[in-house]
């Protein structure tokens, strides 16, 4: 049985469908974005469940509005490229953890924030929507089904998915393993300059100032002291980051520029 699994899931490698992520660039897709949602849903809820019951999750009244705040009028913009977008169960929980600077996101919109990251860099609304914008890219362009299809085709992805074959109740459990893998393993390079590049965009239609992209990552550089911070962990910096953000925010300074009330995506607490 393990066998026959493990020969279906080889055809399906090699059968793998394509996706265009919003900049242009082909992925190889083995498992579906709409798979890569439910998954990250139950996985979403195990890796905050510790956090709620510390009593650790949106318990700064001011913090979760600022936050929520930001990330709506993101979330607007981030709907505009992909208007199906509009039907995920957008979510930002903010993490009591005044240690730990960083943020992650997951398929279908669910995202977390440490408060690390706000306090350790005194981060501005500019900055935050950079950071903010960033995660959201990753979401929107499919950055997590992505990831886990690399994992489900590594030799680990296909011992756990032959694994669980051999019991149907385990089967979402490996997807669920491959979407907080998905969140604690690093990003590559190169989703990370796709997601530098949306994201900007996304934060400067939003009403946020391009240039807190160069300012944010600056700060990020220094805050590490002993080590870098968590955020590089799973967030490996491109090559010339600074430089390549720079020469984008002529580009997006008119979209900052531009007059008039900015949509707004209300996030249910």
């Amino acid at each position: 049985m393990k066998k026959r699994y493990v020969v279906f899931l080889l055809i399906a490698i090699l059968t793998a469908s394509c996706a265009t992520s919003p900049t242009g660039r082909r992925q190889l897709m083995i498992v579906s974005e709409d798979s890569a949602i439910a998954a990250s849903k139950q996985a979403y809820t195990e890796m905050l469940k510790p956090y709620e019951e510390q009593g650790k999750i949106d318990n700064d009244p001011a913090l979760k509005d600022r936050v929520y705040r930001i990330t709506g009028y993101l979330i607007a913009q981030a709907i505009k490229i992909r208007p199906e977008t509009r039907d995920w169960s957008w979510s930002i929980k903010i993490i009591n953890d005044p240690k730990t600077v960083n943020a992650w996101a997951m398929a279908g919109g669910k995202m977390a924030l440490y408060t690390g990251l706000v306090e350790k860099l005194e981060a501005t609304d500019d900055e935050l929507a950079q950071v903010l914008g960033h995660e959201i890219a990753h979401a929107l362009a499919k950055h997590s089904a992505e990831k886990m299809s690399v994992y489900m085709a590594s030799s680990i992805g296909v011992a756990a998915v032959g694994i669980a074959a051999e019991n149907k109740g385990l089967a979402l459990t490996g997807a669920v393993l491959a979407a907080t893998l998905a969140v604690q393993r690093p990003n590559s390079r190169t989703a990370e300059s796709e997601a530098d590049q949306i994201g900007v965009e996304l934060a400067a239609k939003a009403g946020y100032d391009p240039r807190a992209a160069i300012t944010l990552w600056q700060k990020m550089a220094k805050v590490g002291g002993d080590g870098p911070p968590e955020f590089f962990s799973t967030h490996p910096s491109p090559e010339n980051r600074e430089k390549k953000l720079a020469d984008l925010v002529p580009e997006m300074m008119p979209y900052y520029e531009q007059k008039g009330k900015r949509p707004r995506y209300e996030l249910k607490g």
